[in-house]
């Protein structure tokens, strides 16, 4: 059995007094899609920083890819893409000029071949010329997706990818997410509106002022909503 492509234990976090995370131990299998479920503090954008490489945990062991972080972390780095609160996109330039610009920053080759057939993928083509500044908070979301993927990760990891989005903008997010994954990627992503997370998963874990309460499949997850201990959920569990 291969090893799992993400290995957490006993992984906690410390900013002065205050613990973020707390003994978290979890795998992650590669072509997983797992949300991280939880309320706002709970601890779910902490891990995602640890994930990208963008903090350190305060103690426990992470590896991903088999590598130790200490030794091969720029190895490592190279294969994840990452979607964040902010978008990294200038809104003076064009979808193209943005796409351009990143794909040199990755030393992506076939320049104007590959980002023509990402803005197809998140269905942006049309709006290739137009500035940034002009798209709507869903559009920036998707040229987003399209920045994280240009250099071909492994993983990626989206940090509140629904926030700010209506109904249809979710429900497209979701169709291009779900292609996403079907072309070989894991993806790693959290939400606090857990029916829009557990329609997307295939595993789900929930965390709670920074501890792992729960962890499985989204039918176990919503199972065990209903048990009165469990913590407020924004947005309906079940469909």
């Amino acid at each position: 059995m291969p090893n799992p492509l993400i290995e957490i234990q006993h992984l906690s976090k410390r900013y002065g007094s205050i613990w973020a995370l707390r003994d978290i131990t979890l795998n992650v299998e590669a072509g997983t899609r797992l949300t991280l479920l939880g309320p706002n503090g709970s601890g779910k954008t902490t891990l995602i920083r640890i994930l990208a490489r963008l903090s350190s945990p305060s103690s426990g062991s992470l590896k991903m890819f088999g590598s130790d972080l200490h030794t091969q972390g720029d190895e490592v780095r190279k294969q994840i893409g990452v979607v964040s609160h902010t978008s990294f996109l200038y809104p003076a330039l064009t979808a193209v000029e943005n796409l351009t610009f990143y794909a040199g920053m990755f030393g992506v080759s076939q320049t104007t071949e590959t980002i023509e057939s990402l803005l197809y993928e998140v269905g942006l083509l049309e709006r290739q010329h137009d500035l940034v500044r002009t798209f709507s908070r869903g559009m920036q979301q998707r040229l987003a997706i399209a920045r994280a993927i240009l250099h071909q990760p492994t993983l990626l990891l989206f940090d509140e990818p629904y926030s700010g989005l209506d109904g249809a903008a979710v429900n497209l997010l979701q169709h291009i997410l779900t292609n996403i994954h079907h072309e070989g990627r894991t993806i790693i992503l959290t939400t606090h509106n857990y029916r829009s997370g557990l329609d997307f998963c295939d595993q789900a874990a929930v965390l709670v002022s920074g501890r792992l309460v729960y962890y499985g499949s989204p039918a176990h997850i919503r199972i065990a909503a209903k048990n009165p201990d469990f913590p407020e959920t924004p947005g309906d569990v079940h469909p």
